[in-house]
């Protein structure tokens, strides 16, 4: 019995090593801003389309609970800037982001001690989570920390490029979903890219901001309360709109 923590901890730190040789700590998505259109909606875009005077910005939100982080955007703003859904997915006001290991979305039940151990320490594989929704965003995720942000409109084809290189596309050029989200009417979407520790969904989170235009620096988000430091910074500008965790915070409504 004595053994068998040095053991664990070896084994640990050679994966550790390994994740750390092969890979950066960012999601290896490219940078540049990409807009691709699919075959498919090629004809439409070709149409006359009217000119509506639009906002300059847009308002985007950071998810957060005690772990885990993702992001909420304004679904048509992604469309239109080149993102590209999965065949089928219903249109929606916003939806809400996140990436991780696969393993850890598919099964229902908690990740096994061993099981979170091999998800953190040897490169697995991931999905980006895609939920729609139509409703207020604090009153969708009641039990989480709600951040905002004005987004520069112009920004949309480097969070499209982003959110497209994060899953992995058929031959139509749309994403490939491997099942459904874990609530709502959305889908997890096959990622090309290994999910392990230092590189988790708080990584893939911050470089979601990025695309926004904020500054970030991946070493120090590796928590979810990292990532809140950095949004909060004054460059970044996001504001926190509710606390589920604060002393202050009034219950949500059943």
């Amino acid at each position: 019995m004595t053994s068998r923590p040095p053991i664990l901890m070896a084994a640990i730190s050679l994966g550790m090593a390994a994740a750390l040789s092969n890979c950066s700590i960012r999601v290896p998505v490219q940078p540049e801003i990409q807009r691709v259109t699919v075959a498919t909606d090629q004809a439409q875009s070709r149409r006359p389309q009217p000119v509506a005077k639009r906002d300059p910005d847009v308002l985007v939100w950071l998810l957060a609970d005690e772990l885990h982080t993702g992001m909420v955007f304004p679904y048509d703003w992604l469309v239109e800037s080149g993102f590209r859904p999965p065949k089928g997915f219903p249109k929606a006001k916003y939806v809400t982001l996140s990436w991780g290991n696969r393993e850890a979305y598919v099964q229902e039940a908690w990740l096994t001690p061993w099981q979170a151990i091999r998800a953190l320490c040897w490169p697995s594989p991931s999905v980006m989570e895609l939920i729609p929704f139509d409703y207020d965003v604090v009153e969708i995720c009641p039990n989480q920390r709600v951040l905002r942000k004005l987004v520069a409109r112009d920004r949309g084809p480097a969070v499209a490029a982003f959110l497209n290189g994060c899953s992995r596309q058929g031959p139509d050029g749309r994403p490939w979903s491997i099942g459904k989200s874990s609530w709502g009417r959305g889908a997890l979407l096959d990622s090309p890219h290994s999910y392990f520790l230092p590189r988790i969904c708080n990584i893939w989170t911050l470089q979601a901001m990025e695309a926004c235009g904020c500054r970030i620096h991946p070493w120090g988000g590796l928590t979810a309360n990292g990532v809140i430091r950095q949004a909060e910074k004054p460059e970044n500008g996001f504001e926190k709109v509710w606390d589920a965790y604060a002393a202050d915070t009034p219950p949500a409504k059943p």
